[in-house]
């Protein structure tokens, strides 16, 4: 890698680490090339990025950011798994642990919030912003559903009482 490439890499991870909300970073040694498709693949439908970076570079990357305590993480074949979701990086990234051993969490951030490798399970097992929303608005949605069944209530009881009198009418 030339001298312009590197410089152009340090800059884009240092714009990605600004911007994300968390960062996981995990030792990924001995996983095939497939396995790390597959991460990556995960990673993006979840809205999140796998990236492996040369350690050096990406601690030039951190400097002054928030999350530049990760750094210390960054030893051996390390990974850095990052979304703007709080939760997405790291429960992709956990549920890929559990099914390959070779993937190994190291610990991570969330902003200024430094993660050890309990934290992120912690945070894996936290809603998805999106369904937090669908709570939020089923929330929302349920009380009006109540009062429209409570407003339509008597109209159905008045007219029940009138059918009921309407046969003891045609019966006598």
């Amino acid at each position: 890698m030339e001298r312009a490439e590197k410089s152009e890499l340090v800059s884009t991870l240092h714009d990605v680490f600004k911007s994300t909300t968390v960062v996981v970073v995990a030792h990924y040694s001995g996983l095939s090339v497939s396995e790390m498709t597959d991460l990556r693949g995960r990673m993006r439908e979840a809205g999140g990025q796998v990236k492996v970076a040369k350690n050096r570079l990406a601690k030039l990357a951190l400097e002054g950011t928030e999350v530049a305590h990760v750094g210390s993480l960054l030893k051996g074949p390390a990974v850095i798994a990052y979304s703007d979701d709080p939760v997405a990086a790291p429960k992709i990234a956990v549920e890929f642990a559990k099914t390959h051993q070779k993937l190994v969490i190291l610990g991570g951030a969330m902003g200024a919030t430094s993660l050890d490798p309990d934290g992120v399970k912690s945070l894996a097992t936290l809603p998805s912003l999106d369904e937090l929303r669908g709570k939020i608005v089923g929330m929302i949605q349920t009380p009006a559903t109540r009062v429209a069944q409570v407003l339509a209530a008597p109209g159905g009881q008045v007219a029940r009482v009138l059918a009921a009198r309407a046969e003891q009418g045609e019966a006598a």
